[in-house]
């Protein structure tokens, strides 16, 4: 087994070592509103549930040079935010929102997706994702990096509105095969649900 002490690599090289062996890691496709009305879209892998009592998920949003991203400073302005799942039908959309553009652009646009208003916070969602999350901001904590300049920052969002395409829903569960969720590994690289098994959880 190789031995590496994550004190002694350089961040880079821990990203790559991190997020080529946390894997697969689903992928929240999120579209946010400025304080100015533009509704920002981007992908994001740093993705899970915290907890169901109540619907609270995270995301883990990376800082560039120490500057918030688009979706943080909207989530921390407005308090609200969409999580849509990401799947085979919407993927190479969803990447494209990943570009690099101006706070005043709308990435969703520029990806020729589609927003629809949601029931109950002002951020619209995009009509191509098959399960959508309404959030609103239950708590934001900055991480890494230093006291001075965190690498991150942590969101904990409330689930208040859920949208899920009828064909996946029975009897209050989700049909992973109809959902086709896509997934990130490292790199450029993505995964599809593949075979699925069950296993009984021991007594």
């Amino acid at each position: 087994m190789l031995r590496i002490d994550p004190e002694l690599q350089s961040e880079r090289d821990i990203y790559k070592l991190l997020t080529g062996s946390i894997v697969p890691r689903p992928i929240a496709f999120i579209t946010t509103l400025s304080r100015n009305g533009v509704l920002n879209a981007a992908p994001f892998s740093y993705f899970n549930i915290v907890t169901a009592n109540p619907p609270l998920i995270s995301i883990s949003i990376q800082r560039k040079n120490g500057l918030y991203k688009d979706t943080t400073r909207n989530i921390l302005e407005t308090g609200s935010f969409v999580v849509h799942a990401s799947d085979e039908t919407n993927i190479e959309a969803i990447n494209q929102t990943a570009a690099n553009l101006p706070p005043e652009e709308s990435e969703v646009f520029l990806a020729k997706l589609t927003p629809v208003p949601s029931e109950k916070i002002g951020v619209p969602g995009v009509a191509e994702a098959k399960i959508r999350m309404e959030c609103v901001l239950e708590k934001a904590i900055e991480l890494g990096g230093t006291p001075t300049a965190p690498a991150c920052d942590l969101i904990i969002g409330k689930v208040v509105y859920l949208h899920i395409a009828e064909d996946l829903y029975e009897n209050g569960r989700i049909h992973a095969n109809k959902l086709l969720a896509v997934s990130r590994l490292a790199g450029s690289s993505y995964a599809k649900l593949g075979d699925l098994f069950e296993l009984d959880r021991p007594n």
